[in-house]
């Protein structure tokens, strides 16, 4: 196959090189990714402006509306049943083949709610006016995907039209008020500090609504917004110890964490509520004062069964006159006693009262306060645009979890003839595969990619993200939406790159990596430089990493068109499934249209308004022409019986680093090696192929031995990288069985050394993985490696983070969840310059002789050892996990919106109940 290649393709083609400064050519590069992207987020922002304000007015008696549960059901006489009637519903490939409506919206209204009260029905009707604008808005940019409206109501609008379907249970528990692009919208961020009344009088079932009260009040808690929780009696005691007198952001792991700490919560003694005041008055300034919080809202919310007095002394000293800290009293029970008191604290300090009686009351009285927090923002009528973190979606109308990530943008809307009320908040998704696809994959290099993370350095893309559990099953793992870069990009262990990044700066930055490929298998060492720059108009920031000694020099050919397209048309050719040649999804008319099929349709000229990238094309016809005669080649290999007697090679293929593929299928085989499901052996739209990484960093001209540890299967593959002087122009492999490639091995050993069955034999991988041994039963096999191997040929590197999400944490009532952890872990690199080396090693009673040397052209290490000797007793070497801890405290960039008050916002605001 070398022999090939360097006659009939090296030979004949033809390059030239453009070659230039680092910084010049890869600061062009971050422009390109920075433009395309914010020219796609620009245009999702502009198609939720068009929704513009809406003007609610009184329903018509007698209104239906499509209830996205109800729909296409019928009763037990074969009718419709209320809110459902007939509703056509198509499988959409752009929605994840769903079956969708595309000329209406469906509402979706939470379990707890009834569909027919007069508020959901009248705000149903009004809303009825952006079924409209969202379908003009899909048909002027089919690029996208859910859009729907939240109703401050409870209600939740989407289109394009999609069933929903109950839990085992019958129930759906969504609540759009709950979701981060509702509350990042319909607030401005906030520092809370929790206080809950643990006095004797709340024993019992009060307790249990109190600690709910306070769980759904962290449910409407952001990254963006800080916390703390305090119980108080005749005692003050800070729910995490640890926390005394400070806040913490709000993000998933830390509100799980206080959640187990309430159930530790007891009552007992008297309530001194006064010196809980003043405590948390304390906390909001002092944490104020540090510049580490939200620097914007502040608020107090108070949870108890009564107060015996105003207080007022103690607003006076710390609220009065400016009232910055608004209190939000929760009065738990059916008593109304001391509610008197509690509603003029809520009046007196800009806050809120709320009666919650019993648990099916706590959702709807918790949710009132974000109309009180949202008011300044509506009065200024400043229309704040709000972007969250990526997450993945597992909504009801998905029957199943998929592995679609994405980030939400959001504006909030507002009655205009009466001031200060808050209809909802409109939003739309945005797939961050969309966002991928914008990437110059092929400008990249071979270990090039792109991440971004958000204002509180959490990532939103990163090919080192990795949100769902591997297996059958997808799941979603915990606290997946705040991984930190420095998480990922651990290396930085001064966190420059990151901070710059937060801080929305643009520069430079490098350093020396090992990076993980196969899953943290294996190990490569890198030299990084990173380019950075923030996305105008977005929280985020973008980032590009690329390897010093791949991307530096381009390889471009010339060949005809008509060649170039009848030699991509082949039956053995595929391109990169997720990089962008042309793009197809921006027209309705163009969405049909493969890769292929529009690249020819751009070529020839027959679709001018098509957006290709015509330096890719050029370069990818160049590969096509050249690759042709491995189909030639390949085939009379598989018709040349002498050569392939006994079927022992599986599949050859080719990859080229404009994103083509060849492969030739010697015999039938049902491996999912080079297909849609092998992740890794494909290219994607972060990542060459695992098998093209390695033979990058390979000799070029030396084979690559791998084994696909994702398949459980006896196969292997070895690949060859070809070189063009300066440039990896493709890599080249077959897919071989295992016992094919022992037979091969052992009769070559038998010919040149009779005696090496008499020892035990096996192979390694540069990465110190083991392939075979001529007995697999016999125990102590590397435990040479501890005393001896990992001196001479291997160095050992630590702290690699393969999985944030691996311990297990027991409940205080009873149950097992996972909880987020970072792990370190060693691995190993040969040392490529010590061809053999030869050693004993001390057992028990005796001593075994072995033997390591260096296979050539390949990334093996044949090792032969005396099998005599019983070495049992000594312990392998592991790769077992620690768990470490990382800096705690990170550097956020705040929001730049925040509407605390306004002057026209009354002192007084509460609720009677």
């Amino acid at each position: 196959m070398t022999h090939f290649f360097q006659k009939n393709i090296l030979n004949n083609w033809y390059y030239h090189f453009y070659s230039s400064c680092h910084s010049v050519l890869f600061t062009h590069l971050l422009w390109i990714l920075w433009n395309n992207q914010r020219y796609y987020l620009r245009r999702k922002k502009s198609s939720i402006l068009h929704i513009g304000k809406l003007f609610p007015i009184s329903v018509p008696f007698q209104y239906e509306y499509f209830n996205a549960v109800l729909i296409n059901e019928v009763d037990e006489e074969g009718n419709n049943v209320e809110l459902g009637g007939e509703f056509i519903l198509e499988p959409n490939d752009h929605f994840n083949n769903l079956s969708v409506n595309l000329s209406h919206s469906v509402v979706q209204v939470p379990t707890n709610m009834y569909n027919k009260d007069p508020d959901i029905v009248n705000g149903v009707y009004w809303s009825e006016a952006l079924n409209k604008v969202f379908v003009d808005n899909f048909e002027t940019d089919p690029t996208l995907i859910w859009q729907y409206f939240g109703s401050a109501k409870g209600f939740f609008r989407q289109y394009p039209g999609v069933k929903w379907h109950p839990d085992e249970h019958g129930v759906i528990g969504f609540d759009c008020r709950n979701r981060k692009w509702y509350i990042q919208a319909a607030t401005s961020p906030k520092d809370v500090v929790i206080l809950v009344d643990v006095s004797g009088s709340m024993k019992g079932l009060r307790l249990t609504i109190a600690r709910q009260t306070v769980s759904s009040i962290l449910d409407t808690l952001g990254d963006d917004d800080f916390f703390n929780i305090i119980a108080y009696n005749q005692e003050i005691h800070y729910v995490e110890p640890c926390l005394n007198g400070t806040l913490v952001r709000a993000d998933r792991t830390n509100k799980d964490h206080f959640r187990e700490h309430l159930d530790k919560l007891f009552a007992k003694g008297i309530g001194l509520l006064g010196e809980a005041l003043s405590e948390a008055f304390t906390i909001l300034n002092d944490f104020n004062q540090t510049g580490r919080g939200s620097v914007c809202s502040q608020a107090i919310m108070l949870v108890t069964d009564g107060a015996t007095e105003m207080y007022d002394d103690v607003f006076e000293k710390f609220n009065w006159p400016e009232r910055k800290v608004r209190i939000f009293p929760y009065l738990i029970g059916r008593e109304s006693a001391f509610a008197d008191n509690l509603k003029w604290m809520a009046c007196a300090n800009k806050g809120y009262f709320s009666q919650i009686s019993t648990l099916a009351d706590v959702q709807e009285n918790v949710m009132r306060y974000l109309h009180v927090m949202s008011r300044p923002k509506v009065i200024d009528h400043e229309h704040d645009t709000v972007w969250t973190e990526a997450y993945v979606d597992n909504c009801s109308f998905m029957k199943s979890l998929t592995v679609l990530s994405f980030c939400s943008f959001a504006l909030w809307l507002f009655m205009q003839k009466n001031q200060g009320i808050l209809l909802g908040v409109v939003g739309t998704d945005i797939p961050l595969q969309e966002l991928m696809k914008l990437i110059p994959k092929h400008m990249l290099g071979i270990h090039g990619y792109v991440f971004a993370i958000t204002n509180n350095g959490y990532i939103l893309i990163h090919p080192d993200l990795r949100p769902l559990y591997q297996g059958s099953q997808k799941r979603r793992k915990p606290h997946y939406s705040s991984v930190d870069l420095s998480e990922v990009e651990w290396e930085d262990k001064d966190d420059i790159l990151r901070n710059a990044m937060v801080n929305r700066r643009t520069g430079t930055f490098s350093m020396e990596t090992k990076k993980t490929v196969d899953r943290g298998r294996r190990v490569l060492k890198m030299h990084y430089d990173y380019y950075y720059t923030d996305i105008k108009g977005t929280p985020f920031s973008v980032g590009v990493a690329l390897s010093r000694g791949h991307g530096k020099y381009f390889f471009r050919g010339n060949v005809s068109v008509d060649a170039g397209l009848r030699d991509l048309e082949q039956p053995d050719v595929a391109l990169a499934d997720e990089w962008t040649y042309c793009n197809t999804e921006e027209e309705h008319e163009h969405r049909h249209l493969t890769q292929i099929q529009a690249i020819k349709l751009f070529m020839t000229g027959r679709r001018l308004n098509l957006k290709c990238d015509r330096e890719l094309i050029q370069e990818v016809l160049f590969d096509a022409v050249v690759t042709a005669p491995l189909e030639a080649y390949w085939t009379g290999l598989a018709l040349n019986k002498s050569e392939n007697s006994d079927k022992g090679v599986e599949i050859t293929f080719l990859g080229t680093r404009s994103g083509l593929s060849r492969i030739n299928l010697f015999i039938p085989t049902d491996q999912d090696f080079l297909t849609a499901e092998d992740k890794e052996g494909v290219f994607n739209a972060d990542h060459f192929p695992l098998w093209y990484k390695r033979a990058a960093e390979q000799v070029p001209g030396t084979f690559v031995y791998s084994i696909p540890f994702s398949t459980g299967t006896l196969s292997r593959a070895f690949v060859q990288s070809t070189d063009c002087s300066l440039v990896l122009c493709s890599a080249v492999g077959i897919q071989m069985k295992l016992e094919y490639f022992q037979r091969k091995f052992w009769t070559a050993c038998r010919q040149s050394y009779p005696w090496c069955l008499c020892l035990l034999s096996f192979l390694l991988e540069f990465n110190l993985y083991s392939w075979w041994n001529v007995d697999l039963t016999v125990k102590g096999i590397c435990h040479f490696c501890k005393l001896k191997l990992l001196d001479d040929f291997f160095n050992m590197k630590l702290n690699f983070q393969f999985d944030r999400f691996s311990h297990l944490a027991q409940r205080s009532r009873g149950k097992t969840m996972m909880v987020p952890c970072d792990t370190e872990y060693p691995a190993f690199v040969s040392e490529r310059t010590i061809k053999e080396t030869t050693g004993n090693i001390q057992c028990d009673n005796c001593v075994r002789s072995f033997v390591i040397q260096q296979i050539p052209s390949s990334n093996l290490f044949m090792v032969v050892v005396d099998n005599k000797c019983d070495c049992s007793s000594i312990p392998p070497v592991t790769m077992d996990p620690i768990e470490i801890i990382l800096k705690f405290q990170k550097d956020r960039k705040k929001p730049e919106s925040c509407h605390p008050f306004h002057p026209e916002f009354p002192v007084c605001v509460m609720l009677l109940l």
